[in-house]
């Protein structure tokens, strides 16, 4: 890995108050959406992030992207100017430094103006954040139209006349056009077909490798994960339970959490197969969670000390860390 990475996120903390009803209202505890995860992202990879709903998932890509005021918590960006720390930015200074940030959204359909023709919605983020004049938008207008496989019909048209595919496409060149560093998609092909998510996501790789990006790849969808992450980050209840390269999470996985998600993972490959694991239960309230691990609840392998300590966020081989107290004593 690169010694310096583009971001650099420590401890990081987002918590949602929870107010007593009346009027009144007085902040009576804290919902912990995102409870301390570190991390760093390499320029040119993607890290896949994935976990049961409510986890965190999204709220950890928005808080990057600081559409979420965070708790606690440091955010650096280091690009060609320097390192800027990202929790100081605010107004203007924000929004100038978007144009290095972008998100895709989940749904193709509601994430686009009907009023507005396709030309507009693409070159919209360039006109808000350059002082390009008419031709230059049109010439990285049609650049990135062209990268996205959209022709100049396309351009014409309105949201209405496309399909959820061609949809997306859209939202990623408006995204793409002012060239950012980092990009977040957040389950940006879950409403889609499954070939149209091939599509989609051989396209994100392609335009990975011939701009330079680094992203963020919020999903449900494992196998999706697997095939265009490189590395692979499993959240549980706020907090990271492990983080390796893809292959070890989806081969080697050590965390008991891990090892149940990649159980699920439907495969016709008879070489890497593993028992369907039930997990008993369902994922703890956020604004009271267990003490200890916040796993042991549900896990079959949890002790005494697992009900009592949190365990510690540590590296046990290359690039691969967890937070588990029993992960060599216990053969998964």
């Amino acid at each position: 890995m690169k010694q310096n990475p583009l971001i650099r996120v420590e401890n990081l903390k987002v918590h949602f108050p929870l107010y007593s009803k009346g009027l009144f209202r007085k902040v009576v505890g804290h919902v912990r959406a995102v409870d301390g995860v570190t991390f760093d992202l390499h320029k040119g990879e993607t890290l896949g992030l994935v976990g049961e709903s409510g986890s965190g998932k999204t709220t950890i890509g928005m808080a990057l992207l600081r559409t979420l005021k965070e708790t606690a918590g440091n955010i650096s960006f280091s690009n060609s100017r320097g390192v800027v720390d990202l929790t100081t930015l605010t107004g203007k200074r924000l929004k100038k430094f978007r144009r290095h940030m972008q998100l895709i959204f989940q749904d193709p359909y509601a994430s686009l103006n009907p009023r507005m023709t396709v030309r507009d919605i693409i070159a919209e983020p360039l006109e808000c954040q350059t002082r390009l004049n008419k031709a230059e938008i049109n010439e990285q207008l049609l650049e990135f139209a062209a990268r996205c496989k959209l022709n100049l019909e396309h351009l014409r048209r309105f949201p209405h006349a496309f399909s959820g595919g061609q949809r997306q496409r859209i939202c990623i060149a408006r995204a793409l056009i002012t060239r950012p560093e980092f990009v977040v998609y957040d389950e940006s092909v879950s409403a889609l077909d499954v070939s149209i998510q091939a599509e989609i996501i051989n396209l994100l790789i392609k335009l990975q490798k011939e701009l330079g990006l680094t992203y963020l790849f919020i999903a449900h969808d494992l196998s999706v994960v697997a095939h265009i992450s490189t590395r692979v980050a499993v959240l549980y209840l706020g907090r990271f339970v492990e983080l390796a390269p893809t292959s070890d999470i989806f081969f080697k996985p050590m965390h008991p959490y891990t090892r149940a998600l990649m159980s699920a993972v439907p495969t016709v490959d008879g070489t890497y197969t593993f028992e369907p694991i039930k997990l008993t239960g369902e994922i703890p309230n956020p604004a009271d969670p267990p003490a200890g691990c916040r796993f042991h609840t549900r896990c079959p392998y949890s002790e005494a000390l697992c009900r009592q300590k949190i365990p510690i966020w540590r590296q046990v081989a290359t690039d691969h860390f967890i937070a588990c107290h029993r992960a060599e004593e216990v053969l998964f």
